[in-house]
């Protein structure tokens, strides 16, 4: 990734001020709660609300992201809430995650640059147990339509940043579909999700 990706979300994150808030996505918290603790992941996780959340649930936490603000924010908020994660900054190559390591994988809001979207998908994918759940949320490739009328949803500009149900499908296709979907939701995340969006949502368990 280029330093400018990398400039972008150091900047977003260096105000004092959580960009998303600190509370945990409301589908990443639904979905959790049925799920009995384990290993879980967070790939892009920013500012750590949904890693905290987990990690007062129980789970071992750990989280990534290319952003050192991302981090220093995630740890902070982790001391507030008296747990622990574990959290590393730099691009998934860089980092020293196992096959099968985890129990769960959690991807909200996890856009990637279009060219390594699905390998990273695939590369969670080969980290996760047979048997383990992947939750995801983000943007559908619809959403352009709502960002268009309303910046405040946030989200990227680019369509191939976004999500199809079939991308999922493609990505992740040894799976048992719990659900799969594309929604109109209503986001009041921080200050940079506030408005009606569509997104595509899917749980799936590993076969």
């Amino acid at each position: 990734m280029n330093e400018a990706w990398v400039d972008r979300w150091n900047d977003r994150y260096s105000t004092e001020e959580f960009a998303y808030g600190e509370q945990p996505n409301h589908y990443l918290k639904t979905e959790l709660e049925k799920l009995n603790p384990g290993k879980i992941l967070f790939p892009a996780e920013g500012e750590g609300r949904n890693a905290v959340f987990a990690a007062k649930l129980g789970w071992d936490v750990s989280a990534f992201d290319i952003s050192i603000e991302g981090k220093n924010k995630a740890l902070q908020l982790a001391e507030t809430n008296q747990v622990s994660i574990d959290y590393q900054v730099g691009e998934l190559e860089t980092l020293n995650y196992k096959p099968e390591q985890f129990d769960t994988i959690a991807l909200i809001y996890a856009h990637f640059p279009a060219a390594i979207k699905s390998s990273y998908h695939k590369t969670f994918s080969n980290y996760l147990k047979k048997g383990g759940v992947i939750i995801f949320e983000a943007f559908s490739k619809n959403h352009l339509g709502y960002l268009a009328e309303n910046e405040k949803v946030g989200g990227p500009k680019e369509i191939d940043m976004l999500f199809s149900i079939d991308e999922i499908k493609s990505d992740f296709p040894d799976y048992e579909v719990i659900t799969l979907e594309e929604k109109e939701i209503e986001l009041s995340e921080g200050l940079f999700h506030n408005g009606q969006g569509s997104v595509i949502r899917f749980v799936g368990k590993k076969k």
